[in-house]
């Protein structure tokens, strides 16, 4: 029989391990079954195979209980309990053997086990010929790692994990236990101290903020690679495609009747038409991973396995996504690898210890988001997030990853002043550890994943961070072109008496525009936090905010780079971004509103037919500047190029509110060249000058091209042009 100070030790829940005390032991003194129950009022075990039933005898008032059985008594016993008066008959967790195997254990402390979310967490399973779940965590300092939820009356002494030392895990098999439990982990530190209970680092699921505990749920399914969209998908994010991404917050994109939050599949009704008939060809995302606060827009993530119970089921997730790709749209979500929140539930101080994060604030601590840093320098901390990166390409067919705050993951002095930061080994800011990570991420996803990417949100001039590792570079498919996105919005808000001044804010970009595979973003990030929306950016009155707004947009989509619009900015939302509430759509019953939607929607199809427009965004040879030297009329003009057949396309624009007649631009072939873009069009609310029918070139050599021709810019507008008898928009 046990000694007194184990029943103790279990009795308070402090022995570390229960499996070598409770259940069947055998020996050379014959065999014994013990059992810790402490709610209940009497045992008996139960043997199947020779029906034998042997009363527990109560060894300590806590609950704890034993007896003498036969050397032959079955190791698949059973417990009869009587609680509440009602016979109970139940499993016991102690009877089973480990689940973890010894190679998952090796790669899992090798850092090497790319489906580490195949093992650790919650998984619904049959082991040792029983149904139930087996719970795994990562918390190599604890002293105890219990798993609690209403199936134990979340008493941390009922399910006391075992060790697996070799590679710090804990492990427990929950026998019966269904899909929908909760539960959680509680923790006991290297002090022994108890933590406060944490959530699942892998679960799949998790409760509706505000409440925190995880949810048993199976691992999503994979999903399937032979659908169209799969097999094209390679092609669609190429650096010669066309790429138009809307960036979505799914809580404010729309909501539902008393400000509620609409469903996934609500959102996708509704989500695909619209972003279909405006011709984006990708959604993303803003983090989906479960977040525990709303003012965080998913920037702060605890649950980077399980999309947020916000909208609904892991399931009602895949079935969005799915969708989206059946209407020939892709997906990428924002993914949050930078730091992550210090709520009590999540993953700072996992085991008592700085486990994911590092323990010196100086490289484990932002002071402007008061988050955590990853331990990149961690095998196990690597593991978990490149794991977390292919779970989400690979279980819901998300086809990028739009990794947030790169910049401070690179620098170790990010956001922080003399004597707040460490050195590498050689004495440099560079992150040494969380660039090797950045790496292996990428080369991870392309190799993995073929036809998904990476899209870094990176804001400053670090090199190659779009080029291939074997090269020097970070491995990105793209990068964010914030530079752009800043020197252009200056130009824009700038009132047009002004802007002959600063015509550099528009040309500059194209010094390093081909430096990168560049996405130009107008994001989220511009329209918060006392920013205003993009349409009050713009100066002028109420028609000239409009036009301006739209001139800016018919540079953007002529200028080389992938596109990204945040929503609202498609119709011209007024009032800065909420957060909380829907976008204005009331706005659209408004004709200038309703201009601009429908000029983007245009763009878009422009863009994606004009191969010239896109198919070289990421190479000179796509690009050619026509005229930046009239900065007094603050008109710009230059061409792009295709491949070899593809007509040029040729986009000035005029900053000002003064309409010019006969203004004449250089180009490079002869014959009609046709206006198929105009955004001060009156079917956007403009006020109707261009060039309707088109212009037929003079052999009057201008701007270093042997012909021109003789256009009416319209005030404060961008046209597009091309030679007849190319694509026309829809085309």
């Amino acid at each position: 029989m046990p000694s007194q100070a184990e029943m103790d030790a279990i009795a308070r829940g402090e022995h570390g391990d229960p499996f070598s005390v409770l259940g069947l032991k055998r020996s050379r003194d014959g065999a014994s079954l013990r059992a810790f129950l402490p709610d209940v009022e009497s045992v008996t075990v139960f043997d199947p195979e020779t029906g034998e039933e042997i009363p527990l005898v109560r060894l300590h008032k806590a609950g704890f209980f034993g007896a003498k059985v036969p050397m032959t008594f079955t190791s698949a016993y059973l417990k009869r309990i009587v609680r509440d008066d009602k016979v109970e008959e139940i499993d016991d967790s102690y009877r089973f053997g480990p689940i973890l195997g010894e190679l998952d254990l090796h790669l899992l402390s090798e850092g090497t086990h790319l489906r580490i979310y195949e093992k650790l967490g919650a998984h619904l399973t049959r082991h040792e010929g029983v149904d139930g779940v087996s719970f795994a965590v990562w918390a190599p300092n604890a002293t105890r790692v219990s798993v609690v939820g209403p199936f134990n009356d979340w008493d941390g002494r009922r399910h006391v994990m075992r060790k697996r030392p070799e590679a710090g895990v804990w492990e427990i098999f929950v026998p019966g236990l269904i899909a929908g439990a909760l539960y959680k982990y509680e923790i006991v530190g290297p002090g022994n101290e108890v933590l406060p209970l944490k959530s699942d680092p892998f679960g799949f699921q998790q409760e509706h903020p505000p409440a925190t505990a995880s949810i048993v749920h199976g691992l999503p399914n994979r999903t399937a690679t032979d659908s169209g969209w799969h097999a094209d998908r390679e092609a669609a994010h190429n650096i010669h495609a066309p790429i138009s991404i809307y960036e979505v917050h799914l809580g404010s994109w729309m909501r539902g009747t008393g400000n509620s939050y609409l469903t996934y599949a609500e959102l996708a009704d509704k989500l695909i038409p619209y972003v279909r008939d405006l011709g984006f060809t990708h959604i993303e995302l803003m983090p989906v991973s479960e977040f525990p606060f709303d003012g965080s827009w998913g920037y702060q993530p605890i649950g980077l396995f399980a999309p947020t119970s916000r909208f609904g089921t892991p399931e009602d997730f895949a079935d969005f996504v799915a969708r989206f790709h059946a209407a020939g749209i892709g997906v990428m979500v924002d993914w949050v690898s930078a730091h992550f929140p210090t709520d009590a539930h999540g993953l700072g101080r996992f085991d008592g210890t700085a486990l994911y994060e590092h323990e010196d604030p100086r490289l484990g601590f932002h002071k402007d988001w008061n988050t955590l840093i990853y331990n990149y320098g961690r095998r196990e901390v690597i593991n978990f997030l490149l794991g977390n990166a292919l779970f989400w390409i690979e279980r819901f067919g998300i086809d990028g990853l739009r990794v947030d705050a790169v910049a401070s993951m690179l620098y170790l002095d990010y956001s922080r002043e003399d004597g707040e930061w460490l050195p590498n080994q050689y004495g440099g800011n560079e992150n040494l550890e969380a660039i090797a990570f950045i790496k292996r991420l990428n080369e991870l996803v392309f190799s993995e994943q073929p036809g998904t990417t990476t899209v870094a949100e990176e804001s400053t001039t670090w090199p190659g961070v779009s080029r291939p590792t074997y090269v020097g570079g970070l491995g990105f498919g793209f990068k964010w072109n914030m530079g752009w996105m800043h020197d252009t919005l200056i130009y824009m808000q700038t009132e047009p008496v002004h802007r002959s001044h600063h015509q550099d804010k528009l040309t500059f970009g194209l010094l390093y525009a081909f430096s990168e595979n560049f996405v130009l973003p107008l994001s989220h990030d511009e329209v918060v936090h006392g920013k205003g929306s993009l349409l009050n950016k713009m100066p002028g009155d109420r028609w000239q905010r409009f036009a301006n707004l739209r001139a800016y947009f018919g540079f953007m989509w002529g200028h080389p780079g992938k596109k990204l619009l945040f929503m609202g900015g498609e119709f011209a939302q007024e009032a800065e971004w909420n957060h909380d509430h829907s976008l204005d759509w009331h706005l659209l019953a408004d004709g200038l509103h309703r201009g601009v939607q429908k000029l983007v929607g245009d763009l878009n199809r422009l863009y994606r037919a004009t191969p010239a427009l896109h198919v070289y965004d990421t190479e000179p040879r796509g690009f050619d500047w026509v005229d930046t030297s009239d900065n007094e009329a603050s008109v710009i003009s230059f061409l792009r190029w295709g491949k070899e057949g593809d007509a040029p396309a040729l986009v000035v624009c005029n900053f000002t509110p003064v309409p010019r007649e006969n203004y004449r631009v250089g180009v490079p072939i002869g014959g009609r060249w046709i206006e198929r873009l105009n955004t001060d069009s009156e079917t956007y609310g403009g006020s109707g000058k261009g060039n309707l029918g088109g212009v037929k070139a003079d052999k009057e050599p201008c701007h270093g091209r042997p012909f021109s021709l003789d256009l009416t810019l319209p005030p404060l507008a961008t046209i597009i042009l091309t030679p007849e008898g190319q694509a026309t928009i829809g085309g």
